[in-house]
């Protein structure tokens, strides 16, 4: 049956390893990190519109401001590739309802784009596969094909090499959010000053990092977590630092900027600790607003047809 429209949910996510490898002479870096994705959605409707109308865009929701409603949004150009590379009606309305933080290392911008590529795939029966989808939202930013896959993954190459880890355990996160993003172009390049002169190894994966995953065990967990980026992050947005003193102070089992920030996102060991350490970061005075969510979650998902 053909639908006029769906929506597909999409979540954000958590580096819980990020590691950066040397400035390339294609001017990337190589990195290896482990996704976690969390139970903090965007949805993403894609509806036929009237002949015409083109590529149109709606945002709203908590979120919402500050992103761009112009062909510079990824979810723009993920429907401009898919109508392109599959011959596609031209007319489309897409509307984002925003819960991910816009520009706080948690793949806002990239789960819109995945929630395009799967609802595409869903409203116009294209039967592509995960890897083909996959492979199309790989050439739109490093984190969208894992905002298509879900779950625990590890990423190589630019993060967008895509490998499902086994993982056992639900994890509960207090994400501390910024009112200001950071641009990611701006963290790496504060990376490679703050390396200048020193000898990078090439990125691998943290051994101690998945033993914890494979075993469920979160305090474990905690202790592994680790991003190369936090200092460049932490350098640019120096109030980063006081906000992870917050969630030590409070015991959080382990704490992390994730992705290129300014997220600061907190491991914990159950409600009580997660709500004891959001009330310890809304009262600090350091964060714009505090969230709680849990992972492992599933990636772009259709939730609704009509």
């Amino acid at each position: 049956m053909r639908y006029n429209g769906v929506v597909a949910r999409v979540p954000g996510k958590v580096n819980l390893q990020l590691s950066v490898g040397p400035l390339g002479a294609d001017g990337f870096h190589e990195v290896t990190t482990v996704f976690q994705a969390i139970s903090l959605f965007d949805d993403v409707t894609v509806a036929s519109s009237k002949a015409g109308d083109g590529v149109s865009i709606n945002i709203f929701g908590q979120t919402a401001s500050g992103v761009p409603i112009d062909n510079t949004n990824l979810a723009v150009k993920a429907a401009q590739l898919m109508i392109e590379k599959y011959d596609l009606p031209k007319d489309l309305a897409i509307k984002l309802k925003k819960e991910i933080p816009v520009a706080g290392g948690m793949a806002g911008g990239s789960a819109d784009a995945a929630g395009v590529i799967v609802g595409l795939d869903s409203l116009y029966e294209l039967g592509l596969s995960r890897d083909e989808m996959e492979s199309v939202g790989a050439t739109l930013g490093a984190d969208v094909p894992f905002s298509i896959c879900g779950g625990v993954a590890i990423g190589t190459g630019r993060g967008d090499q895509i490998t499902p880890a086994l993982a056992k355990g639900s994890y509960n996160w207090v994400l501390a959010l910024s009112g200001q993003g950071l641009a990611t172009q701006s963290v790496y390049k504060e990376c490679d000053r703050l390396r200048e002169g020193l000898s990078i190894a090439l990125p691998s994966v943290s051994e101690p990092l998945m033993q914890a995953l494979r075993a469920g065990d979160a305090k474990a967990l905690g202790k592994s977590l680790i991003n190369e980026l936090q200092p460049a992050a932490c350098s640019l947005r120096p109030a980063l630092r006081l906000v992870l003193d917050v969630g030590n102070d409070y015991g959080a089992l382990g704490g992390v900027v994730s992705g290129s920030g300014p997220t600061v996102a907190f491991l914990v060991s159950d409600d009580e600790h997660a709500m004891d350490l959001t009330v310890a970061l809304s009262g600090s005075g350091v964060v714009s607003s505090v969230v709680r969510a849990s992972g492992a979650v599933a990636g772009a998902r259709i939730v609704e047809s009509f």
